[in-house]
């Protein structure tokens, strides 16, 4: 059991873990663990988030800690964003799309999506900074809602035969896919009595999730590794966003 949780973390993030072996065909025994690590990842960027507010300003704070979470995670979801803004936007043929999604290159529209997430995540945080019991039920919530969208999203076609998109797989079914939101559900609900506009963002978070999934179904013919990222900071950036909304927070 340790083993596939350090395979988790050790694939969701650059956090030291020891030593593991995860085979791209052991990704989906690793996965019900992405909502616990989303947890973690809430927990140290909430932490950070609190020291960060006592000793800087609002926007200072927001960018550290934007920083400091692309930092956690390796940039992976991000590079995900960039890549679907590539492959998913432009008008081009199905095969075209995935050609692109697997160039490193950026182009105008992947460029354009990763500086648009970063500062709806950086502009969102800095509204919370402001009303600081905001701030730490969001950033616990978001990256656990986040992942446990991945599982959702790994139940999808692959869009390719190889990739994490097709070795991740239909990960957990859907009872498995239901025990895995208890954790993000009771959370909420927890944190929602103190502070109910995170039921709000968990609600538009899993929807801009749902959207991006729709899309990449439309586009690509299923999800990729790519479409997993693009979720993940869709999400995340939306959940902020609403979070902060001053018709929720007022």
């Amino acid at each position: 059991m340790m083993h596939t949780f350090w395979a988790a973390v050790g694939f969701l993030t650059t956090l030291p873990v020891p030593r593991h072996d995860l085979l791209p065909d052991g990704l989906h025994r690793a996965a019900r663990w992405f909502p616990t690590i989303g947890l973690l990842l809430g927990v140290i960027l909430a932490g950070s988030a609190w020291a960060f507010a006592w000793l800087f300003p609002p926007t200072v704070t927001a960018v550290l800690v934007v920083g400091l979470w692309a930092g956690l995670t390796g940039a992976l979801h991000l590079d995900g964003v960039a890549e679907c803004g590539d492959g998913l936007l432009p008008p081009l043929a199905r095969t075209r799309r995935l050609e692109i999604m697997r160039d490193p290159r950026l182009g105008a529209f992947g460029v354009t999506a990763l500086v648009l997430i970063l500062l709806l995540k950086t502009a969102a945080l800095a509204a919370l900074a402001l009303m600081r019991p905001a701030l730490a039920p969001a950033l616990l919530l978001a990256p656990i809602w986040a992942r446990w969208l991945i599982l959702l999203a790994a139940r999808l076609p692959a869009a390719r035969t190889e990739g994490m998109g097709a070795s991740l797989g239909p990960t957990l079914s859907n009872r498995q896919l239901a025990f895995a939101a208890l954790l993000p559900v009771v959370l909420t609900a927890v944190m929602g009595i103190g502070h109910w506009p995170v039921i709000l963002a968990t609600g538009a978070a899993i929807l801009a999730g749902l959207g991006v999934l729709h899309l990449a179904q439309q586009r690509l013919g299923g999800v990729t590794g790519d479409v997993f990222g693009a979720v993940v900071e869709v999400s995340e950036a939306v959940f902020l966003c609403v979070a902060c909304l001053r018709v929720a927070s007022g």
